[in-house]
């Protein structure tokens, strides 16, 4: 048996040089998170959405939760956070699928936080993109 053993660590990318897909825009606006634990059982969290893009949000949650990685969850706004300028033209629309892809564990000074990757085709955001422009 050969054991490989590598001691370079891998080179990281500069944060400068990288290029997001996506513009995020700070908010705080009241959410709800609904998925299925590992029993089959509906969970609900509410939870205040601290940044959007057109593919991905970040929440936090008040009272933690334990929602495994890659968990589908439903995603939707609360009724009065909805009208909001700053959001992507996806998110007013109500529930949206996506998955948890990052879980940051509570501290003395922050919440827990859950990154959300939206299950959004990037067709249909292109789409309501040209139907923005064509309007403004």
């Amino acid at each position: 048996m050969k054991h490989i053993w590598s001691d370079k660590a891998t080179p990281k990318r500069p944060e400068e040089n990288r290029q997001r897909s996506a513009e995020r825009r700070a908010v705080a606006l009241p959410a709800r998170l609904t998925w299925k634990d590992q029993r089959g059982t509906t969970r609900f969290a509410t939870v205040v959405t601290r940044n959007v893009s057109d593919f991905g949000v970040y929440v936090e949650c008040q009272s933690p939760v334990s929602i495994p990685l890659f968990r589908l969850v439903q995603f939707q706004l609360e009724r009065e956070g909805r009208v909001c300028d700053a959001l992507p033209g996806t998110l007013p629309q109500g529930r949206i699928l996506g998955a948890v892809y990052r879980v940051t564990p509570p501290s003395a000074s922050r919440p827990q936080g859950l990154a959300l990757r939206l299950m959004i085709d990037p067709r249909r955001t292109a789409v309501a993109s040209e139907d923005t422009r064509a309007t403004a």
